[in-house]
């Protein structure tokens, strides 16, 4: 996505945030946002679904109640001190324990938070709950 585009939808959304007239709920679903500079954004409640967000800077962001369902979440600084719901918690703790390690550190770390990672709502798509 054009980084004016992608400054206007971010500028609509603060304003929906905040009730101002003409503010629209940020809807990114399906865009490339890989290497977007997104660094303390806040984007709670904005649709993610299925963004690219590889190598986009996350860094202090606010994704509470954000969708990031079948979203790329990086795994570098960019995505430091992220706000997440406990939503994206669990989320995030589902598909780390779905991971494929016989390390017992990992082992002994997966469940001890296997139980809250059966409360994402994607935890039966995962194969943590029958």
């Amino acid at each position: 996505m054009e980084k004016e585009k992608l400054d206007e939808v971010l500028r609509l959304h603060k304003a929906w945030m905040n009730n101002e007239p003409g503010g629209v709920r940020a809807n990114l679903s399906g865009d490339d946002l890989r290497g977007a500079n997104l660094s303390g954004a806040n984007l709670y409640g904005a649709n993610l679904r299925g963004a690219g967000l590889s190598e986009a800077n996350l860094s202090g962001d606010d994704l509470r109640g954000a969708n990031l369902d079948y979203s790329c979440w990086g795994l570098s600084c960019k995505t430091n001190h992220v706000k997440v719901d406990r939503k994206i918690a669990a989320q995030l703790a589902a598909h780390f324990c779905v991971l494929v390690c016989d390390d017992p550190d990992y082992i002994e770390a997966r469940d001890s938070v296997m139980e809250f990672a059966k409360t994402s709502h994607r935890a039966g798509d995962l194969g943590l709950i029958k």
